[in-house]
């Protein structure tokens, strides 16, 4: 394909604005330049072309035919690319994060709230990696991460979302109620695959609550949370629960806590790279996921830990 032989776009910028107005000193304004300036680039257009683009008057540009047939194309030239270029500047760009978390805390407790997400930032993808293992947030693996612990990783900032008191909970269908009775009803144990911190389990309730002829080896075991929640939904038994994450169905009855005592976890964290404190698509999941019903519903200054 040959190249295409055109004048200096330039000369035909300042043309077309100057037959638009039928001034050279508005055209020049227009294109912030010197009327001199825009009558040098007619004129060597003309030359250029071999023909007169105007009838100069005083005070006044009159367009031949010759220019009026070139401006009606260059004017819907022009209509065309700046529509084009309005248009591509329109369209927003897309920004992909990834959030890591426990499959536990993404389905019961983020997933119902996304839409909050959405309808703020809705050039945002958002990503859920679900882990029990803490990834690297090196933007690749995730971004962000919401982590139990105890709040301290270096170069990370860390911000506390909720407290995490586990409870003896189960199906009021049991008809449990008091605590020397829990040994003739299985135990549901929550153990997680590769997790960086051990959660609260039944060895250390135990510990506390001194049952005896309680075997706490014994009963139903899972590696994700969200299993051990159904089944004792489904009243297979007795499971020590993070309260935050069960709230709902002790709410409606579903789930009841026949008994104590209850034991504190590490509390959950939201975690970022201090380096990208201040970048956009970070502070947006950061601003969604602190106003999460549920947790501590107030966006802080961050803290980098």
């Amino acid at each position: 394909m040959s190249p295409r032989r055109l004048p200096s776009l330039s000369a035909l910028r300042a043309f077309e604005a100057a037959a638009r107005h039928e001034s050279a000193k508005q055209a020049a304004e227009e294109l912030s330049v010197t009327a001199t300036a825009i009558s040098h680039q007619v004129r060597g257009l003309e030359e250029a072309l071999g023909v007169a683009l105007f009838v100069r008057k005083p005070r006044q540009l009159v367009l031949t035919p010759q220019g009026r047939e070139l401006q009606e194309v260059l004017g819907l030239a022009f209509d065309n690319i700046s529509n084009t270029v309005e248009r591509l500047k329109a369209v927003p760009t897309r920004q992909a994060v990834t959030l890591s978390t426990t499959p536990a805390v993404a389905v019961r407790w983020l997933l119902s709230w996304v839409c909050m997400l959405r309808d703020t930032h809705p050039d945002i993808d958002l990503r859920i990696h679900a882990s029990h293992e803490a990834v690297a947030l090196d933007g690749v693996t995730a971004d962000l991460a919401i982590r139990y612990g105890d709040g301290h990783w270096p170069g990370l900032v860390a911000e506390k979302l909720f407290d995490n008191t586990f409870i003896p909970a189960c199906s009021p269908l049991l008809g449990l109620t008091r605590v020397e009775d829990l040994p003739s009803h299985p135990l549901i144990h929550f153990r997680p695959q590769q997790a960086s911190v051990t959660p609260v389990d039944w060895a250390g309730w135990q510990k506390r609550a001194e049952i005896p002829g309680l075997d706490v080896s014994a009963g139903l075991v899972f590696s994700d949370e969200t299993h051990a929640i159904s089944a004792a939904l489904g009243g297979q038994g007795v499971a020590l629960m993070s309260r935050p994450l069960i709230k709902d169905e002790l709410a409606e009855g579903r789930l009841v806590q026949p008994f104590g005592p209850e034991l504190e976890g590490k509390p959950f964290y939201l975690v970022y790279p201090e380096s990208r404190r201040q970048d956009p698509t970070i502070l947006a999941i950061r601003d969604w996921v602190l106003n999460v019903p549920g947790g501590l519903c107030s966006v802080s200054p961050a803290v980098a830990v």
